[in-house]
C-alpha cells in the first residue's frame, strides 16, 4: 500500500495509502490489514537477509510533524536479527504487533541468518490505533541493554581499522566500526565521528567530511 498504488512506486510521503497489485495477491494479508482498520501511511514487505545492517537512521523527520508509528509484524526470524534504538537491542519475535516510532535513531541487523521477513505498517495515531496500543507489553526476554564502550575498547577499535586500511581494505574497516552500533551502548552518531575520525588519521579530509555529511544526512540534523 502507498500513495499511488503503484508498486514499483517507493517515494515516501504523507497520505492515504491505497493498494497495489501485490496486495490483491495476498488475500490473507489483506484481510489482516482490513480488520486492524488502521489508517495506513505505507505498508511493505521487509526482506533482511543474512549479514546485512541497516545503520543507524531516523525515518520521516522530513514529513509533516503528525503522530506516526511503524508497525513490525515478524513472518520469518531468527535470534541473530534484532533492532537496536537508545543502546538497547530488541528482537521481535513472532506471534506479536511491534511498535516502533521511526523519528528515533535506530538500525536493524540480520547477523547469521535466515532471512528476516516483516510485514511493516506506517499508520497514523487515531481512535483505531489508540485502541489497538491501549495496553501495551513487552516481552520479557525481547530487550537487551547493551554494554557501555570505554576508550580503550574504542581505540583498540580505530587501531584495527587503520590497520585494515592502510593494507587497502577501507570499507571493511568503516563496516567494522559501524557495526559498533550493534555492539554498544554508543552516544548517538559516534560510529559515523569514529569513522570519520579514521579518515582524518588517514589524512583523507574529504572522506571524513563525507562521514560527517552522512551524520548530519541519516540522523536528520541540521548542523
Amino acid at each position: 500500500m502507498n500513495a499511488s498504488g503503484d508498486a514499483a512506486d517507493v517515494t515516501i510521503g504523507d497520505c492515504a495509502a491505497r493498494p497495489t497489485d501485490l496486495l490483491a495477491q495476498m488475500p490473507d494479508t489483506a484481510a489482516l490489514l482490513a480488520e486492524l482498520g488502521l489508517n495506513y501511511m505505507w505498508v511493505r514487505l521487509a526482506r533482511l537477509e543474512a549479514n546485512t545492517f541497516l545503520w543507524e537512521h531516523r525515518d520521516y523527520d522530513e514529513l509533516d510533524q503528525v503522530e506516526r508509528h511503524r508497525l513490525h509484524i515478524p513472518l520469518h526470524t531468527n535470534s541473530s536479527a534484532y533492532l537496536v534504538t537508545g543502546g538497547t537491542k530488541v528482537h521481535m519475535t513472532g506471534g506479536r504487533i511491534w511498535r516502533l516510532t521511526p523519528t528515533y535513531a535506530h538500525g536493524v541487523c540480520n547477523l547469521l541468518g535466515p532471512d528476516r521477513i516483516h510485514l511493516i505498517a506506517d499508520v497514523y495515531a487515531d481512535d483505531a490505533y489508540r485502541r489497538l496500543a491501549r495496553h501495551p507489553s513487552l516481552h520479557p526476554t525481547a530487550a537487551e541493554p547493551l554494554p557501555a564502550i570505554n576508550e580503550t575498547i574504542t581505540a583498540e577499535r580505530l587501531q584495527a581499522a587503520r590497520a585494515m586500511a592502510d593494507l587497502g581494505y577501507t570499507e571493511a574497516a568503516e563496516r567494522m566500526l559501524l557495526r559498533l552500533f550493534y555492539t554498544y551502548a554508543l552516544p548517538e552518531g559516534a560510529v559515523y565521528d569514529l569513522i570519520a575520525e579514521l579518515h582524518t588519521s588517514l589524512g583523507d579530509e574529504e572522506a571524513a567530511s563525507r562521514w560527517a555529511t552522512a551524520k548530519r544526512r541519516l540522523l536528520a540534523l541540521t548542523a
